[in-house]
């Protein structure tokens, strides 16, 4: 399981289990609540009411005097009032006063007048002095239809004379409780899928940032030219930024030692032979020779001291571009005239085996890149074709256009590559065998080919024309190298 899915699925088991214990919280608290809040205000309400009943019920006109028929009233008051869009038009509370032994001597609805309340716990705990109160149901088939009932001592003095209980029904209460739990989870369900959104991009930030990261190190590890990934805005200066930074500094300095180490034993292998050759020439020439023959290694010393200066030139030429990081110097270039500039600056060499060109004329073939890159990679190579071409031959070129990239042929009619070979071409160092006479070549032109490729996003190909013999190179670039070259 990837890590971005590992994250998310982690971030979101704590996001649902802290939100079903919030929204769990929440919801069951709102009812209580509630109705903590209506009990608070019938207590109020009761005192009050039974400031006003103790007269008539010290006189004993509680069931007929002037509080009985204000509270009888109540049934038929309309409030018409709109309270955050519920309309409520009527009054709820219900009012019984009784005397000093429980007995009912008023009930605003007359439903219970004369009835035994003393064993009601609202009026058994008032008249003993105490806070009364209950919950119980409005009626024996509808249990769960509950009315509150809190009590208030009516007093002559100091002495209870009876007990006055405020009554409202639960269920006068339920619009208001669905509406606060509908809003608590309405906005619950926002939160928590604006955190859950939020919680994805977190997610997919850190997953990309290190699979970017992996797959910078798994490029690396397998000799890949690769730029350091950019992780973007939102990573800043954070610890993504200095591991990429970490890898780029160990990537370079073991590059840089492998280079180096790799370097110094394929240079010196090169340069034995070339040595070995001016060593046994100079050697010879101290000796007394014919002119003929003093001509000839002069010449042989004069030749391998050219070898070693192309030797160096391409080495250093190479390492340059292999320590490039990205293209500088890009500009607008014509492929096509880069190929004409080529074939001039090596028609000496072309007419000394009698080659041909065929393929033209080529139109324009615009793009963007490093021109001198380019042309040095054209250069080396001609130069690979024209040394494997037998004499009296032709070297065929081909410009033409691939959708959103330039293909650059030659095809030459020599002897073709080994099978053994093909897949080592491009190393550096490698030298492909000649025909007869011949030096074996560095294998410097083909690496320098292949790097410059690899800096401008292009692909390099060399097999073997099948038919008629010989090697065939594909030169595919892009108009415009990818970002980041």
């Amino acid at each position: 399981m990837r890590i971005g899915l590992r994250l998310l699925l982690a971030f979101f088991l704590v996001l649902g289990l802290s939100a079903v214990v919030v929204l769990r919280v929440f919801t069951e608290e709102i009812k209580p609540g509630t109705r903590l809040a209506m009990e608070d205000s019938l207590v109020d309400t009761a005192q009050a009411l039974a400031q006003l009943a103790a007269p008539d019920l010290k006189a004993g006109h509680i069931g007929d005097g002037a509080f009985a028929d204000a509270m009888t009233a109540l049934a038929s008051a309309r409030p018409q009032a709109r309270i955050h869009g519920f309309d409520k038009d009527r009054v709820d509370l219900r009012i019984t006063v009784t005397d000093a032994q429980g007995i009912v001597r008023f009930d605003s609805q007359g439903l219970t007048v004369g009835q035994d309340h003393s064993r009601w716990n609202d009026v058994y705990r008032t008249l003993r002095g105490e806070y009364g109160a209950r919950s119980s149901p409005a009626s024996a088939d509808r249990p769960n239809d509950t009315v509150m009932h809190v009590a208030a001592p009516v007093r002559d003095g100091d002495r209870i004379i009876g007990a006055l209980t405020v009554s409202r029904p639960n269920q006068s209460l339920e619009p208001y409780i669905r509406r606060s739990q509908d809003r608590v989870l309405r906005w619950s369900w926002g939160v928590l899928g604006l955190t859950l959104v939020m919680g994805l991009l977190v997610s997919w930030w850190l997953a990309s940032s290190l699979s970017r990261l992996r797959g910078y190190a798994l490029a690396v590890s397998r000799g890949e030219r690769v730029p350091l990934p950019r992780l973007g805005r939102l990573s800043g200066n954070t610890e993504f930024t200095d591991l990429a930074s970490a890898l780029e500094r160990m990537h370079l300095k073991l590059e840089d030692r492998a280079y180096v180490e790799h370097y110094v034993h394929t240079l010196t292998h090169e340069l034995k032979s070339p040595l070995a050759a001016i060593r046994g020439a100079a050697e010879l020439l101290q000796e007394p020779l014919p002119d003929a023959e003093r001509q000839r290694f002069a010449h042989h010393i004069e030749t391998q001291t050219g070898r070693l200066q192309q030797l160096i030139e391409r080495l250093l030429t190479l390492a340059e571009v292999e320590h490039m990081r990205q293209l500088t110097d890009v500009e607008e270039v014509d492929l096509t005239a880069l190929t004409h500039d080529a074939l001039r600056a090596l028609e000496p060499r072309l007419r000394t085996k009698r080659l041909r060109v065929d393929g033209g004329p080529w139109a324009a073939a615009p793009l963007r890149g490093n021109r001198f890159l380019l042309a040095q990679a054209l250069r080396n190579l001609l130069d690979n074709a024209i040394d494997f071409a037998p004499e009296d031959s032709a070297l065929t070129i081909g410009i033409a256009r691939d959708g959103a990239h330039w293909v650059w042929t030659l095809a030459d009619s020599g002897p073709g590559i080994p099978d053994y070979a093909l897949a080592r071409v491009f190393d550096r160092f490698y030298s492909l065998p000649r025909g007869a006479g011949q030096e074996r070549s560095s294998g410097l032109g083909l690496c320098l080919v292949h790097e410059v490729c690899q800096l401008h996003g292009g692909e390099v190909s060399l097999g073997n024309r099948q038919p008629p013999p010989g090697c065939q190179v594909r030169w595919r670039l892009p108009l415009r190298p990818p970002a980041g070259r």
